[in-house]
């Protein structure tokens, strides 16, 4: 039994409509799925992808305007950082140039955990990071055909993680010992003791980096700030151990909640992070054809006979290039 890397990473928006234009526009993923939060359908969920929106490829977003939330507050207890992965370092020099061209504030090309990456913050403050995987790692993904990015630019999938938290210890023990990942590396940085972990393959695609800071203030959830990471089990059987193996640890997972396009698992490590477990099937065309995902709002069978009342809670919000708004 063992995970198969990064499947997805859900953070918050206040502003759908320019979230969907940033992503698909500025950097040039696919909206593969627009559909509502299942535990608050007054909320979209957007799902942003490779081609078909493969598993390790998905950045999602929570849109929750009516709550007026404050900017995400940075501190211990947060996934604090996301690597974006593209091919090479030149795909990097590209992107510099691209994200100067659309106001974006970004940093220098540096080396990080060996590789060539690229510091930036979306609209809203979320900290990213494009990670050049030079072919290593878990299988990438396949960049968006009608990506306004060229192909060899383009964005695969996802590198790694960056969990901040006060202790290192729990969080550690959570992902070596109940989760499987093995340490790969360890140094100092800015004053903070870092360790880098690896699962399955590892590398790219399959790493979760801890920065331990003991003096930092408690992180507080708002725009920009991220919500939860999900790992990939490759089928519902592996699936359902691993619900049993967490709470035999007493973790408190919740029970396999079916989401449709795949099955999840949650819990809260000793950190305050919220992990989820999530298999890699069946996918994101189980409900659309390929050629026409994201372009208009998908419902799970069980929220379909409220479409017309779901429909009335939400602002429209255009597709992106995927289509014409609508």
């Amino acid at each position: 039994m063992q995970l198969g890397g990064i499947h997805h990473l859900t953070a918050v928006t206040t502003d759908a409509a320019a979230n969907v234009d940033f992503y698909t526009q500025a950097l040039g993923m696919r909206l593969v799925k627009k559909t509502v939060n299942q535990d608050d359908v007054s909320a979209y969920h957007l799902f942003y992808g490779d081609e078909l929106g493969n598993p390790g490829t998905e950045v999602t977003f929570f849109d929750w305007p009516q709550f007026r939330i404050a900017p995400n507050h940075p501190g211990a207890g947060e996934i604090s950082e996301t690597a974006l992965r593209v091919p090479d370092r030149s795909a990097l020099e590209w992107w510099t140039k691209h994200l100067t061209d659309h106001s974006v504030n970004h940093g220098e090309i540096v080396e990080v955990d060996g590789h060539p990456s690229l510091a930036f913050t979306d609209p809203e403050g979320q900290r990213l990071r494009l990670l050049a995987d030079e072919g290593e790692g878990v299988p990438s993904g396949t960049p968006w055909e009608g990506s306004p990015v060229p192909a060899e630019a383009g964005i695969t999938g996802l590198g790694a993680v960056e969990l901040t938290v006060h202790e290192l210890g729990p969080t550690a023990w959570v992902l070596t010992e109940v989760l499987g990942f093995r340490r790969v590396d360890e140094y100092a940085d800015n004053g903070g003791r870092v360790v880098l972990f690896g699962v399955g393959p590892g590398g790219p695609g399959a790493e979760v980096r801890i920065v331990e800071r003991s003096d930092a203030p408690a992180a507080h959830l708002g725009r920009g700030g991220v919500h939860h990471v999900a790992f990939r089990a490759p089928d519902d059987e592996e699936h359902a151990a691993w619900g049993n193996r967490i709470r035999a640890y007493r973790l408190g997972a919740t029970p396999v909640i079916d989401r449709f396009y795949f099955k999840s698992i949650y819990f809260r490590e000793p950190g305050g992070i919220l992990f989820e477990i999530a298999t890699d099937g069946p996918g994101f065309a189980t409900d659309e054809d390929a050629e026409h995902l994201g372009e208009r709002l998908s419902l799970p069978p069980f929220l379909e006979p409220r479409r017309a009342e779901i429909e009335a809670g939400l602002t429209p919000v255009a597709t992106g290039g995927n289509t014409a708004p609508r």
